[in-house]
């Protein structure tokens, strides 16, 4: 039985080439649902305070611990939204370089593995600049009017650096909890 959607579900197919991204935020929403690891279940943490809508389907990687204590953040492009809990294979194609508060808060750039119209995307760089553009300003700027929350982009890496944040994700999430 799967109880806790971090720690249960496995982190992928063929990690870390396809992962499965665990969907808490869908595209055009401005509800920022979050996996409660108390409960067990999705929570409304907060409606955004800016008049902004995520840009992708956004959620985290089961098993993974980033360097901020939270699973791997992950951005899925996707036509068409999901829903808080759905789980869909994704394959990485870059790395989103960010600070949240002083704190690195990196995001896996991904797209779904089973949906022909982003089979081409294979790295950073077949990504148009103006959808990389589009994502950095939504976290530049989708805490501004809730003052004192410091976000900032630094910038884009290829694929080859999501993979790293990837295999270091795992080993952090071992390290801790000793899977």
């Amino acid at each position: 039985m799967i109880n806790d959607h971090w720690k249960d579900l496995p982190t992928g197919p063929d990690v870390p080439e396809i992962v499965y991204a665990v969907i808490e935020i869908p595209k055009g929403s401005r509800n920022k649902f979050e996996y409660s690891k108390e409960f067990g279940t999705y929570i409304l943490d907060r409606v955004l305070h800016s008049p902004q809508y995520y840009p992708g389907e956004y959620g985290f990687i089961p098993k993974t611990m980033y360097d901020d204590g939270d699973p791997m953040d992950i951005i899925v492009l996707m036509d068409e939204r999901t829903f808080p809990g759905c789980m869909l294979e994704a394959r990485p194609v870059g790395l989103m370089l960010m600070t949240d508060s002083g704190e690195t808060d990196d995001k896996i750039l991904a797209v779904p593995n089973k949906d022909p119209r982003y089979s081409h995307i294979k790295d950073i760089s077949d990504v148009t600049p103006h959808v990389m553009a589009e994502i950095s300003q939504f976290f530049n700027t989708y805490k501004d009017l809730e003052y004192e929350k410091d976000v900032a982009v630094h910038g884009w890496d290829n694929k080859e650096a999501a993979i790293k944040a990837i295999n270091h994700s795992v080993q952090l999430y071992k390290e801790e909890y000793g899977e």
